[in-house]
């Protein structure tokens, strides 16, 4: 013999309480907008030549964003992981710094969102 489920009482949410109230905009949160520039920005010059994570960091600040290192390597792995970049390992000094390339994959991407962007940015910019 199974015991019956019971049923509970469903109670009517009023209408008020239902309300979305937007969060005040705060100085970091566009930051989500800055994602995908600069995920271009990597490819865009990954696919010049090969580039490393400090040399990045500071091409990136040079451009007016702020991002460190442990926000740029999880990107460049993810980039990497993705297929989009490819690193390799190379001696300088003492130490060994790893280069990141752009793939034939990353390339394609780059010259779909080039042309993406650019009109997008024509449309923005034309205000």
């Amino acid at each position: 013999m199974t015991a019956s489920p019971r049923k509970k009482a469903i109670k009517a949410i009023p209408a008020k309480s239902l309300q979305v109230r937007a969060a005040p905009a705060s100085a970091g949160s566009d930051q989500e907008f800055y994602g995908g520039l600069i995920r271009l920005h990597i490819l865009h010059h990954a696919a010049q030549e090969p580039v490393f994570g400090l040399w990045l960091i500071e091409e990136l600040q040079r451009h007016g964003y702020r991002i460190g290192p442990g926000t740029l390597y999880p990107i460049l792995h993810a980039l990497e992981e993705r297929g989009f970049l490819r690193s390799t390992t190379r001696p300088e000094g003492r130490a060994v710094r790893r280069m990141y390339s752009a793939t034939a994959q990353g390339r394609r991407t780059l010259k779909r969102a080039k042309s993406k962007v650019r009109e997008l940015f024509g449309e923005i910019l034309a205000d």
